[in-house]
């Protein structure tokens, strides 16, 4: 059953822009769009939702009262608050009274909706996996122990697919770091698979009865990551009404992941260093340090070793973060596990949608084998998961049914694997644009919405990757 997500938006455009990518991602949410807090409370009081997607200007409220409202009267539903460009003051305020992310308004910004709202409640199911975690702590032993096998065999080492040398080479690397208690570093591209290698060392480790916490440094503003991280008192900035605990404390005796680390601006990091290094934190505004027992696990698909040559990432923290490295390689670099992958995932994808499916095609496996996947396993789920929804039952996947950029945009063969990412990137971008031309006839301001951009900046975009559109439609009137 798809998430149902409340929209209020009174802005008829932006609503319709904002609930057609909803309907329109990898996962599919069932979209209510009102365009009043009046509307919301009165949709909430008769449906309930798993998220509210809140615009910040509204005719009958502010915003952050409106948000107050809300997480108030609907405390366990996470929203997420749209602003406009240069608010992110406001932001950080919407965060501060307990929005979960938040969304600026720019050319491209419904695209990026799914996103936050798949990233908001992927964090509220965790909390409440540690909230059972916790209650089942407070209960009988046959509890905890249930509740401990779930969490080992839905991160099982050994249930990572792949039998390439470098995946392989990662999972003994893994196994060896869950038995120990040394601080590890994920090396890797996006999507690689960074934190189910984290969930999987700490789950089948010494510390698996105690809590894993996660947070995204990127995610963040530099200000609210260091409240987030450290906690803080009292008084400590303004709207600090109560204090914080720190996800450090919070994970004390447990592990805490540490996903782009690379982001961390010098501020956190030397913060940061004083954890690794002493095990102590310091919230914010106070004036004595707290002893912490935390297992730290870190990410970044950055190169650290160059920001460190470049002064962008301090050396003495590199160097305690990256105890125990492991590389977790791109898809492209092991090709033969694609296949293993599509499969594991249909047949995962195909039981949740209740669907019999019998399987791949030979052109569907040799196009998905032959593409270059720059969003990593991660693009191949979503690509994966969209054609189960599409598919009819009984029918095997053929290559009509993926996505137009993997058939017309997959590179020649296995030799691209040392081409920049910048490169492939672009491939796809051409690729993706050129089928939605053809599928809106050519129709520029159609295509440009269903991109989620301005006309003007279509038409940037097609000058840009050197696009001549076919001499018939030169001359329509959806010229800029």
């Amino acid at each position: 059953m798809p998430a149902r997500v409340l929209l209020v938006e009174d802005d008829p455009d932006a609503a319709r822009l904002i609930a057609d990518a909803l309907r329109a991602a990898a996962q599919p949410y069932d979209v209510t769009a009102v365009g009043s807090v009046r509307a919301a409370h009165e949709q909430l009081a008769g449906q309930p939702v798993d998220c509210i997607v809140l615009d910040y200007r509204l005719p009958d409220g502010d915003g952050l009262e409106a948000l107050r409202g809300l997480r108030q009267a609907h405390p366990d539903v996470p929203v997420v608050m749209v602003t406009g460009a240069g608010s992110e003051e406001v932001a950080v305020e919407a965060l501060k009274l307990g929005a979960s992310d938040y969304v600026v308004k720019h050319g491209k910004y419904p695209v990026t909706v799914p996103a936050v709202v798949g990233e908001a409640l992927g964090r509220r199911e965790l909390e409440r996996t540690a909230a059972r975690y916790r209650s089942a702590l407070r209960s009988s032993r046959r509890e905890v122990s249930r509740l401990r096998r779930e969490l080992r065999d839905r991160y099982r080492i050994d249930g990572i697919i792949g039998e390439s040398r470098g995946i392989e080479q990662a999972l003994v690397l893994a196994e060896r770091a869950a038995q120990a208690r040394v601080t590890v570093l994920l090396e890797g591209e996006t999507g690689t698979g960074k934190e189910l290698f984290a969930r999987a060392i700490h789950y089948h480790g010494p510390r698996a009865r105690s809590p894993f916490l996660a947070q995204n440094c990127a995610a963040l503003p530099d200000a609210l990551l260091e409240s987030e991280l450290f906690g803080h008192v009292r008084g400590a900035f303004t709207g600090a009404e109560r204090p914080h605990r720190g996800l450090f404390e919070a994970a004390d005796g447990g592990t805490f992941f540490l996903d782009e680390v690379g982001e961390a601006s010098p501020a956190i990091q030397a913060k940061l260093l004083r954890v690794l290094q002493d095990g102590e934190v310091r919230p914010v505004g106070a004036d004595t340090a707290r002893r912490v027992d935390v297992r730290v696990i870190a990410a970044s698909n950055r190169d650290l070793a160059q920001a460190v040559r470049e002064g962008r990432f301090r050396r003495d923290v590199y160097y305690r973060l990256r105890v125990f490295p492991i590389r977790l390689p791109a898809l492209r670099e092991r090709r033969q596990d694609i296949r293993l992958l599509a499969v594991h995932l249909l047949r995962r994808f195909a039981t949740e949608a209740g669907k019999a499916i019998p399987g791949f095609t030979p052109e569907a496996l040799r196009l998905l084998e032959r593409y270059a996947w720059p969003g990593n396993v991660r693009e191949l789920e979503n690509e994966i998961q969209r054609v189960v929804l599409c598919v009819e039952p009984n029918q095997r996947i053929t290559g009509e049914l993926l996505a137009s950029w993997i058939v017309e945009g997959a590179p020649p063969g296995a030799a691209d694997g040392g081409r920049p990412l910048k490169e492939i990137v672009r491939e796809v971008e051409a690729a993706t644009i050129r089928a939605r031309l053809r599928e809106h006839g050519y129709h520029r301001t159609a295509t440009a919405r269903s991109l989620g951009m301005t006309r003007e900046s279509l038409w940037a975009k097609l000058k840009q990757l050197g696009f001549a559109l076919p001499r018939r439609h030169s001359g329509d009137d959806d010229a800029p």
